[in-house]
């Protein structure tokens, strides 16, 4: 069984820097996660205006308003396959603000009738968002997320561009200091630059088989649908 990334990029996959391939490469059956450690450079936010929006995203980990520098963070990355038989990918992201812990949490799964990768935000999976993958000329992984919809029981429904916006994330393996690189954008097209954070962190390996993955990186509800 390929992993989410490789079943999404296909042959291209092969062209990942070695360290991100071995990152992104493992699945629920290979009894491993990935978890990072690192210092993000710079979170960051748009205007004023943006700040009730990202507020209301704490409520369910999907981003947040506040700012920092040099700030610990932790990305959270495990296999494992939900309550539907679905391989689902976690991409928990942990902030330690001067003030308060932030998260910014996601899990994947693979749409095989679309054939693209489904992002779910948050804990409840309500806003689901197709994500495209490419690979650029120095072997590093972009994202960019495309269609939003919101769900919920009996809600099935594309969300309008003022209330939605684009994340596009670069993550690159830099070879001189042995660290992974990460840079986030999230822009809404009407209104521009909503949040985004940059720095870098290292990797290891954990084993999920004498530990299972831990319930806090898993959604409290989730959705069927892809």
């Amino acid at each position: 069984m390929n992993s989410l990334f490789h079943t999404a990029l296909g042959d291209d996959f092969d062209r990942l820097h070695p360290r991100l391939r071995e990152r992104f490469g493992f699945t629920s059956t290979d009894g491993r996660g990935c978890v990072g450690h690192g210092v993000m450079d710079r979170i960051w936010r748009g205007p004023a205006y943006t700040r009730p929006f990202l507020a209301l995203g704490t409520m369910r980990n999907i981003m947040f308003p506040e700012q920092g520098r040099n700030v610990p963070f932790t990305i959270e990355n495990y296999a494992y396959p939900d309550s539907y038989g679905r391989e689902t990918l976690t991409f928990v992201r942990t902030f330690e603000l001067p003030r308060r812990r932030r998260r910014f949490d996601a899990t994947m799964v693979w749409d095989p009738h679309r054939e693209v990768i489904v992002d779910y935000l948050g804990t409840h999976q309500h806003i689901a968002a197709d994500l495209h993958l490419s690979v650029d000329d120095q072997g590093g992984l972009r994202l960019r997320s495309g269609q939003m919809r919101f769900r919920g029981p009996g809600i099935d429904t594309a969300l309008p561009p003022a209330v939605t916006a684009v994340a596009e994330v670069h993550e690159r393996y830099d070879d001189a200091a042995d660290v992974f690189r990460i840079d986030v954008r999230v822009v809404n097209p009407w209104f521009g630059p909503v949040f985004g954070y940059t720095g870098a962190f290292t990797a290891r390996f954990v084993d999920t088989e004498s530990a299972p993955v831990p319930a806090s990186v898993k959604p409290y509800r989730e959705q069927s649908r892809f």
